[in-house]
């Protein structure tokens, strides 16, 4: 069968197709099946495309895909679940350890050669260990985010979709985490009056995704001094990140690197082109997004 590959997929995730004829490009007429990313734009018009049986994105979030019509359209999606939790895990940590400690600061200090010599205030930054760290999202991502803080000994707090649950979690946190998935009830879930609620001098970090974080909000809460520091790896109109942001010198922030490991990228591409090449047998794949979809609809395509 013929599949699209829309973007760079690594030989371990190619080789999960071996025997279909696989053609670049972002037309999908003619194809059997596709290969994207989250920064592909998956609308009504592509999923139309006749003959389309399956597709794969090589990630979590799904909120590039109109997964509406991936349903009117008889459209299963294979998709990477698991796999890249513990090394966005990992990052968020990195993240939180970073902007406590001001290692973004820290490193354009000496950089610059504006460090002369040693000083007992220079750079003085907050502990870590021992603080309570708010989990607002206490799902895979968010879970594996807790047992890192354990060997911190920190107290952690879970946040789910409970409004009170939330302005508990900001009010109390000394550090706090966002793992949600973007959706409509997310968008902004963190805003102007969220950010007040936290803590004088509280860390914000945010690998879920950038739209859920109000940029501008943050980016004024950091310049008055109310949020001592924040770690970011997603943004709201990526790859633009807003100015207000860029000019706030505690902003630590990374270029949407939260699961770029060789091994888990690997991972990912195996696990997304396998899913889909178990679609064009017409096998229902265990990392499924749109189950409602299967199984007669799908095989019958």
């Amino acid at each position: 069968m013929r599949v699209l590959i829309m973007q760079e997929v690594s030989p371990a995730g190619l080789a999960e197709l071996e025997g279909h004829e696989l053609v670049r490009g972002s037309d999908p007429s003619g194809c059997d099946g596709v290969v994207c990313y989250l920064i592909d734009r998956i609308d009504e018009a592509f999923l139309a495309t006749p003959g389309l049986r399956g597709l794969a994105t090589v990630s979590v979030g799904l909120d590039h895909i109109d997964l509406a019509a991936a349903e009117r359209h008889r459209i299963p999606i294979a998709y990477t679940p698991d796999v890249l939790t513990e090394a966005t895990a990992d990052l968020t940590f990195a993240l939180l350890l970073g902007a406590a400690r001001r290692l973004g600061q820290s490193e354009r200090y000496l950089r610059a050669g504006r460090w002369q010599s040693w000083s007992f205030d220079l750079l003085l930054g907050t502990d870590v260990h021992g603080k309570t760290l708010g989990i607002i999202g206490p799902g895979r991502i968010g879970r594996a985010v807790a047992r890192r803080a354990d060997g911190f000994s920190m107290r952690v707090l879970f946040a789910g979709r409970d409004r009170s649950e939330l302005e508990r979690v900001l009010a109390e946190s000394d550090f706090v985490v966002v793992t949600v998935p973007l959706s409509e009830s997310t968008r902004h879930l963190i805003g102007a009056a969220e950010l007040a609620r936290m803590k004088q001098g509280a860390i914000l970090v945010n690998t879920s995704r950038g739209p859920v974080v109000d940029e501008a909000a943050l980016a004024e809460s950091l310049a008055s001094g109310h949020l001592g520091g924040a770690g970011l790896d997603v943004f709201e109109n990526e790859p633009h990140v807003h100015p207000a942001l860029l000019a706030c010198e505690n902003a630590l922030m990374v270029p949407h690197i939260a699961s770029a490991t060789r091994e888990t990228r690997d991972g990912m591409a195996r696990l997304a082109c396998r899913g889909l090449a178990q679609i064009l047998r017409g096998e229902r794949p265990p990392n499924l997004a749109n189950p409602q979809v299967w199984p007669v609809e799908a095989e019958s395509r």
